[in-house]
């Protein structure tokens, strides 16, 4: 498994309920079927946990994800597990890529060019 370093990403307005929490990108490890990208969240009290998500790597072949976008989707898949994270439920710390996010994603990212 080869260990990849990038850089953070930009920290979006968090909601209330991630109000002061900020996730960094740390970086992911290539696995021989799937991307694993790695996040550092710090809550108000200087707290951290680390995360990661898991893409298939099936996921970049099979539609028009592309490698650049991994970050992105998996920082946005992290974000809305912690929105919705209870004292209860909270976010386990490992998170996967299904097909529903990358669909969402890609629509979002790249909206289809309307002909007129």
């Amino acid at each position: 498994m080869r260990d990849f370093l990038r850089g953070s990403l930009a920290i979006l307005p968090p909601r209330p309920h991630t109000a002061g929490v900020q996730i960094q990108y740390i970086g992911f490890n290539v696995a021989a079927t799937s991307r694993i990208y790695n996040f550092r969240v710090a809550d108000k009290e200087g707290a951290t946990r680390d995360f990661s998500v898991k893409i298939l790597l099936a996921s970049f072949r099979n539609s028009l994800l592309k490698f650049q976008d991994g970050p992105e989707l998996c920082h946005g898949r992290l974000k809305q597990a912690l929105e919705s994270e209870t004292a209860e439920t909270p976010v386990k710390p490992s998170l996967n890529i299904e097909l529903r996010d990358t669909e969402d994603f890609l629509r979002r990212r790249y909206p289809r060019k309307r002909r007129g």
